[in-house]
């Protein structure tokens, strides 16, 4: 890890601005999306600031091409919505407004002040744009505005606190960014703890942009961590969902698991999951096989389903959990149904699942008992879930899982001619194989894209 001085000097005094002409850096108009050009321009002719601002300064300098732009401004939510027809207002917590072009939306936040700017007792000032914090010092609302420089040192991420004004073609870094762009390294802004205090969800950021730029971490960043993880605990499980999908779902989720297993984070989202990873080798295998499966999928362009990734990470918990049902007697359908909703039950406390994703979930797992028994396989086959538990069967091979060879079984029933896989094998009723005989042949279906959950 790289060691950078923290910032507390300047979050109590002024940050040190530094200013990079268009000699001096690589960002150029044309990577720049037309649509936030626009909203830069409208926010300057009104006569407000506006800066293009986060991750897209930070991947322009870094050479590569952006998918969202969000833009700073010293304009006020309410004057942004009514500069612009195609927007909106959202949000609570962070006031901010979403412009909106066809399918593109650019993000236009306020600039942020410090919390000690807040007027306290000043009744011209509406709750709203005030900040509140917890007696545990977690932010529960920051609505107050402030400058430029302000803003800059209320981000999370060194990296991510660049400034570039379109206007002049200039980068504006006031906490060394550019210097940390440099050097590789994920630095947090101002006092580590302080910070994960404030929000305990910017430690799991930390993870998620040291895996994505695949730089290294900040000792100081680091070494706060440990004595905060536990606040975690504190944020709402639906917030945790919407991070989860952030960090496994961008197509670095191979690389972000094993920073938060590195970080010891991944137990406050799936701590029965990661205490079984860290003793059961096959387990982890199992895992890793699914984030890599993921992350090459993404990355060639092609549908993927948070489903099957949950599927993967809750599965060593599913399994062993279904054998000890078994073991007291349950048959084993009846038993697998159970172990996945006491699961899922039990996940839930950390971590909410939308049901459109833990329905199709359960399906996968309780198809895997189905595929090992290799019956039916015309109308296994035709099942919308087939694709899904089929990859996630061959999955569990891979890890070493004992399926009875049932993923080469089922590779080599679908390559076969519609005629040939019809019969039920291991021993159905003659009379059934019979009647299937004679049902009417339909013609063979596309095979679906793999994890079609």
């Amino acid at each position: 890890m790289v060691d950078c001085k923290l910032f507390d000097q300047r979050l109590q005094g002024q940050p040190h601005l530094k200013v990079y002409p268009r000699k001096q850096h690589c960002i150029s108009r044309k990577n720049i999306s037309p649509n936030a050009l626009k909203v830069m321009a409208r926010l300057r002719e009104a006569g407000y600031q506006g800066y293009l601002v986060g991750g897209a300064v930070r991947d322009l300098l870094l050479g590569g091409h952006p998918k969202d732009f969000d833009v700073a401004t010293d304009a006020t939510p309410e004057q942004v919505h009514a500069l612009f027809r195609n927007s909106r207002l959202i949000g609570r917590r962070f006031r901010i407004v979403h412009v909106t072009f066809g399918r593109e939306v650019i993000e236009v936040t306020t600039f942020r002040g410090h919390h000690d700017s807040d007027p306290d007792g000043d009744d011209a000032t509406p709750d709203s744009h005030r900040s509140r914090q917890s007696d545990k010092g977690l932010l529960l609302r920051d609505n107050v505005y402030g400058t430029l420089e302000e803003d800059a040192v209320r981000r999370d991420l060194t990296v991510n606190a660049l400034y570039y004004d379109a206007a002049n073609f200039t980068v504006y870094d006031h906490v060394h960014g550019m210097r940390d762009l440099r050097k590789q390294s994920v630095c947090i802004i101002g006092d580590p703890e302080q910070r994960y205090r404030e929000d305990p969800v910017r430690m799991l950021r930390v993870a998620r942009f040291a895996a994505k730029l695949d730089f290294g971490i900040d000792r100081g960043t680091a070494r706060a961590i440990p004595d905060c993880a536990h606040l975690l605990g504190e944020i709402p499980p639906a917030r945790l969902f919407d991070e989860f999908l952030k960090l496994f779902m961008s197509g670095y989720a191979e690389r972000t698991m094993d920073k938060l297993l590195e970080l010891d984070l991944l137990r406050y989202l799936f701590p029965e999951s990661d205490h079984a990873m860290r003793r059961n080798p096959q387990a982890m295998a199992l895992v890793r096989a699914a984030m890599h499966s993921t992350d090459q999928r993404i990355q060639s362009g092609k549908p993927v389903t948070p489903a099957f990734l949950l599927a993967a990470l809750l599965w060593p918990v599913v399994r062993e959990l279904w054998q000890q049902l078994q073991t007291r007697g349950e048959p084993p359908a009846a038993a697998l149904h159970s172990a996945g909703q006491q699961v899922i039950q039990a996940t839930l406390r950390q971590i909410s699942i939308p049901r459109r994703f833990s329905l199709p979930m359960r399906e996968i797992w309780e198809f895997q008992p189905r595929l090992q028994r290799q019956r039916k396989p015309q109308e296994m086959i035709q099942n919308r879930r087939f694709r899904a538990a089929y990859d996630f069967l061959l999955l569990r091979e891979a890890a070493g899982e004992d399926a009875g060879g049932s993923g080469a079984w089922w590779t080599e029933q679908q390559e076969l001619p519609e005629h040939q896989n019809l019969p039920i094998i291991h021993g159905t009723d003659e009379d059934e194989h019979a009647d299937r005989g004679r049902r009417r042949r339909r013609p063979p279906r596309k095979r679906r894209p793999a994890q079609n959950a």
